[in-house]
């Protein structure tokens, strides 16, 4: 036992007198340092940007595992000693550190963060830092891209990515065409679209305000976890989601005028008449007979037309306004947080018709945490109404019948059935489409309702090791209504009361996902490993029920019971698939990273010997500016060199195409009786397969200056076999069409792609300058067994040459006399005035071997530049866009320059007579016995084009009212001006014919459009 005696004796050995004085007094004053950690140290976190209080900020004091985290308002408190040094850390902004001194109070303000290789990105099922990606994946600049008013998400891609190709048009809800390096098959080329987990085909009903954040997976090393859905590339959304504190409530609505600046120069009512009247009079002449003209275009005739000139244009056209208002709530605590959104979205069409789309869309996101378990659900409810554009015949679109409307034919007529105007075949000889009548006159409309409902749970096993489970429903409901009333709208347009139909399709199709994905991470050392393991169901279910009603009587109710006669159909499908994925991520010492992937996936789509394919992925990355033996200077702030492999596959196939399908009831007249028989009705290939993606790629990552600037440079290959062709049969098979769809193609696509930015926040003035460029190269390998080309609408895709090339006779000139004709090679119905063209092969006659390739219709490259700056409380960006290297076939040129009974371009003024011989114009005749409107060059342009695609100027309003903490005031510009050299409405149109492309046949050119929009937080 010590007693105080001897305790007393050793510290009196130990110590000296005076030093054991010293001790004792050091232990008073480290006691009293100890009661000063008592102190409680309290502020307010905010935001440098907008000077708006964070919630959700970590405080940790240095050194120690103490730690606090701001609240609604983004106060906080946490006990320190002066010496402590308390670090503020927030994601998205750069730490701070503040030493706490004798200060009771310490306030910190929280720049953003910059440097972009610290941002976390979602890939296919997981996260993972920018700086440790190794598959080619892009971040879209979601601040630039949220700047182009639009209804759909895939708009907003244009421009912003490298090997990201986006064609739109101005139609009301129209559809947005997204292709990523290329054309991947003859069937379908749309990526997939994954928005918060959840796979859909496109993202049309879901509203862009919401989304937070969009990556583009666009090699096979980043996308084959996805597998035979991932083969045309992969866009992963992310929507907003709720963090604690309190609720911030947000609102924003935009309103814009829309219109068609440009004009296509037509001719008016003499024009018309003048080039008309000629083309009568050299057929007649040509025939030897007496020259005849339509009474309505002669002066002579008491029908001549005097008294009717109409702009179809300028009364087609008038201003269109698109409008959007969001209200979103989100907050919430840490056992559950959420973030509620209601979005209205309408466009009024700058057309002179019913034709608008209406969207209301709602999204709640719920997520939280109760110890060891996370869970969240998502449910998002649209309600959408299109009224559709009406198509006489197919392809033929409401802007082809107003640039082909003749000038003579009046708007409205209220002696005709309907109230609209018409032509007369006795008068005028025109088939002429009064657009605007039709589209008033018919009802077609189609609802959409969407319900998409997701709910998972994760749960910690064992430390690094997580099970989730992830369940989604989506299920779209539809109902599409055409009615054709009896009406008179002119000579070939006339609907009799027993022509006028109801058409009606009611339909729905449920989509169901069931995720069970395994997750472990582990770090040991240097070394860091994260795995990932999965089972995935779905199932696709769609069910349409069709029916018709013929023979209605004017002002009838438009409904099916009133119909004369009626009929009904109904078709009903149901498609399963089982996935298996998996993937290893590794890491070693922040210098040397290594991902695989693998996806197993099976399918109903094909035959049992068939259903199940491999997909798997190979990628790499050193971090070279890691490297401990590299002395680099301070100004290099990363060099990673990253490369991959994979394959993926696709398989959009309709349903039971593996399978061929006769009719039994076929019968066949031997001797005159009937014997019955079967026949097959189409012929399928019962080995169809799986498409084959493999890509490679490699890429330089650059960084300089703290990463404020930034460069990639990347160059790939994607190779694509076992494509799915549609191949020739002979017609002794039996089938029709005398086709079969077999795997008998390949392609490939190679480009590089380059992206660069610099951010400067150093000063009052802070901007951000980004730039991106990429080409591509296509090329068919191999069509079929006989390497037999296929053809489209004036293209031609052959091995060796890319898709949907255009193909056309090449024109070189204007036949001048008689003796110029017969010294030409052989063009039948040719006379002085028409269109010389080329003999190609040179064996003295002009056919159809001698059409010649003319262009790519696929654009070479394409490049967006954004610029944004702000100083103080006002705010500036423009953003542009453009392509090129590819041709287009202006069809509707064509036929403005046919010198028929439709309208004229102005160009055709000029044809030529014999005293008019010094034109490129040909003479026009009534149904052109020399071809002269043929596909040929001479509607061929260049489809290049670079466009101011957005601008915006705002201004942030200062405010001293607490319960308003943010208004900003904006003018956004879309589409402000063009520079290009065709001379249609729009370079931007949407051509995605497969092996029709390049081709505008009266594609809706996309409005300029104005817009004003406020933003308030409360």
């Amino acid at each position: 036992m010590i007693t105080n005696q001897k305790l007393f004796f050793y510290c009196n050995y130990l110590l000296p007198k005076k030093e054991w004085l010293v001790a004792f007094m050091m232990l008073l004053f480290s006691a009293h340092q100890m009661s000063a950690q008592d102190k409680v140290i309290s502020g307010v976190v905010t935001s440098a940007q907008d000077k708006l209080p964070l919630p959700g900020v970590n405080i940790l004091i240095k050194g120690t595992r103490t730690v606090s985290t701001t609240g609604f308002d983004g106060e906080y408190s946490i006990k320190a000693s002066p010496n402590d040094v308390l670090v503020f850390s927030f994601i998205g902004f750069q730490n701070q550190e503040l030493t706490v001194g004798n200060q009771s109070k310490v306030n910190a303000v929280l720049g953003e963060d910059t440097n972009k290789l610290n941002e976390v990105v979602v890939i296919g099922y997981g996260t993972q830092k920018k700086s440790d990606l190794t598959g080619s994946v892009s971040v879209v600049n979601m601040e630039s891209a949220k700047k182009t008013v639009t209804y759909d998400a895939a708009k907003m891609l244009q421009g912003q990515v490298p090997g990201v190709t986006v064609q739109s048009s101005g139609e009301p809800g129209g559809f947005v065409n997204v292709k990523i390096r290329g054309i991947t098959s003859f069937t379908n080329n749309n990526p997939l679209f994954v928005i918060d987990g959840i796979m859909v085909d496109a993202p049309n009903d879901f509203a862009p305000g919401e989304i937070e954040s969009m990556q583009v997976l666009k090699d096979a090393s980043s996308a084959a976890i996805y597998g035979v859905r991932g083969a045309n590339g992969v866009v992963i959304i992310t929507t907003k989601k709720g963090k604690a504190g309190k609720t911030d409530v947000k609102f924003k609505s935009i309103v814009g005028l829309q219109n068609v600046t440009k004009r296509w120069d037509v001719t008016d009512r003499l024009g018309y008449q003048k080039i008309t009247s000629e083309a009568e009079r050299n057929r007649d002449v040509r025939a030897g007979v007496p020259v005849n003209i339509a009474p309505g275009n002669n002066p002579a005739s008491s029908s001549y037309i005097s008294n009717v000139d109409t702009d179809w244009q300028k009364e087609s056209m008038q201003t269109g306004v698109v409008q959007n208002q969001a209200l979103t709530l989100a907050g919430g605590a840490e056992n559950i947080s959420y973030s509620f959104n209601v979005d209205y979205f309408k466009n009024t069409s700058y057309l002179k018709t019913p034709q608008d789309y209406e969207r209301l869309s709602t999204n709640l996101n719920l997520s939280g945490k109760k110890g060891k378990f996370k869970y969240g659900a998502k449910i998002a409810y649209t309600q959408s109404d299109k009224e559709i554009f009406n198509e006489y015949n197919a392809g033929q679109t409401f802007i082809s019948d107003m640039l082909g409307a003749v000038p003579t034919m009046p708007v409205y007529d209220a002696n005709r059935l309907g109230g609209y105007g018409g032509t007369d075949n006795l008068t005028q000889r025109a088939i002429s489409m009064n657009p605007i009548g039709y589209n008033n006159l018919i009802t077609n409309n189609g609802k959409r309702n969407r319900f998409v409902g997701d709910i998972w749970g994760e749960i910690e096993i064992v430390k690094g090791l997580k099970y989730k489970l992830d369940v989604s429903y989506d299920r779209t409901d539809w109902e599409n209504r055409k009615f054709i009333p009896p009406s008179d709208l002119g000579w070939y347009y006339i609907t009799t009361n027993d022509e006028a139909s109801l058409d009606t399709e009611t339909g729905n199709e449920l989509r169901t996902f069931m995720n069970n994905l395994l997750t472990y991470e582990i770090s040991l050392g240097k070394h860091k490993i994260d795995a990932l393991a999965g089972w995935i169901q779905e199932r696709r279910d769609y069910h349409r029920y069709n029916s018709r009603g013929v023979g209605y009587t004017p002002g009838e109710i438009p409904m099916l019971q009133f119909a004369d006669a009626r009929n009904a159909s109904e078709y009903k499908f149901t498609i399963t698939g089982i996935s298996y994925i998996s993937r290893l991520n590794y890491a070693y010492d922040d210098r040397y990273l290594l991902q695989a992937n693998f996806r197993q996936d099976r399918t109903s789509l094909f035959s049992e010997i068939n259903n199940s394919a491999n997909f798997y992925s190979f990628s790499g990355g050193w971090k070279i500016s890691n490297e401990k033996f590299l002395h680099l200077p301070m100004w290099v702030s990363n060099i990673k060199l990253r490369g991959g492999y994979g394959t993926i596959g696709n398989n959009t196939i309709p349903q039971y195409f593996f399978a061929s399908t006769v009719n039994s009831f076929a019968g066949y007249d031997f001797n005159n009786e009937l014997a019955p028989g079967t026949t097959v009705i189409a012929a399928l290939d019962p080995n169809v397969h799986w498409e084959k993606t493999t890509s490679k790629n490699i890429a330089l990552e650059l960084g300089f200056f703290d990463n404020d600037l930034q460069f990639t440079g990347e160059y790939f290959i994607k190779k694509v076999t076992d494509m799915l062709v549609s191949v020739p049969l002979p017609y002794s098979n039996g089938a029709f069409p005398a086709s079969i769809f077999t795997n008998a193609g390949d392609m490939q696509n190679k480009g590089f792609e380059f992206t660069a930015s610099y951010s400067n926040h150093h000063r009052k003035f802070k901007y951000d300058i980004s730039a991106n460029f990429g080409t591509l190269k296509n090329e068919v390998t191999k069509i079929g067994v006989n390497g037999n080309p296929l053809y489209g609408a004036v293209s031609k895709t052959e091995v060796g040459r890319s898709v949907g090339e255009l193909f056309a006779w090449e024109a070189i000139g204007i036949f001048q006399n008689a003796a110029e004709v017969a010294s030409s090679p052989k063009q039948t119905g040719a006379a002085p005035g028409d269109v010389k063209f080329k003999d190609v092969n040179g064996d003295g006659i002009i056919t159809d071997a001698d059409r010649t390739f003319q262009g790519v219709s696929i654009p070479k490259y394409g490049f967006g530049v954004n610029f944004s700056g702000s100083y103080e409380n006002f705010d500036f960006s423009m953003f542009w866009q453009g392509s090129g290297g590819n041709k287009v076939f202006n069809a509707m040129y064509r036929n403005l320059m046919a010198g028929q009974y439709g309208n004229h371009s102005t160009d055709e003024l000029n044809y030529w007579t014999p005293t008019n011989t010094n034109t490129n114009v040909p003479a026009p005749v009534i149904g052109d016995p020399n071809g002269n409107g043929r596909d040929s060059n001479r509607f061929i342009e260049s489809g290049d084009y670079i466009r101011l695609q957005t601008m915006e100027l705002g201004f942030n309003i200062p405010m001293k009212d607490k319960f308003i903490q943010k208004a900003r005031v904006y003018v956004n510009g879309q589409n402000l001006w063009t520079i290009t050299k065709y001379t249609g409405y729009d370079p931007d149109f949407t051509s995605d014919g497969l092996l029709s492309r390049g081709y505008d046949a009266g594609s809706f050119p996309n409005p300029r459009t104005i817009s004003l929009g406020v933003e308030v937080n409360f």
